[in-house]
C-alpha cells in the first residue's frame, strides 16, 4: 500500500480504531524481531515498513489529540 493511501485510510479512522491499528502493529513488529533473531526472516524489508507504519500512526494519533 502506498504511503499516501495508509494516511488517508488513518486519518479516516476514530482513535479507537488508531488503538488497534497500533497494537497490531506493534505485535507484528514484535514477531518480526523475533523471526529475524531465529534467523528465519526472508523479507528485512517489513520490519523497516512496519516500523514506519507505526510512526504514522502514532503521528496522526498525536495530530487528532492536538486537534
Amino acid at each position: 500500500m502506498k504511503t499516501s493511501e495508509f494516511l488517508k485510510e488513518l486519518s479516516a479512522k476514530d482513535t479507537a480504531a488508531l488503538q488497534t491499528e497500533l497494537n497490531a502493529l506493534l505485535k507484528e513488529q514484535f514477531n518480526l524481531r523475533m523471526q529475524r533473531a531465529m534467523q528465519q526472516l526472508t523479507d528485512v524489508n517489513k520490519l523497516k515498513t512496519v516500523r514506519r507504519n507505526i510512526a504514522r500512526v502514532r503521528t496522526v494519533m498525536q495530530q487528532k489529540a492536538g486537534a
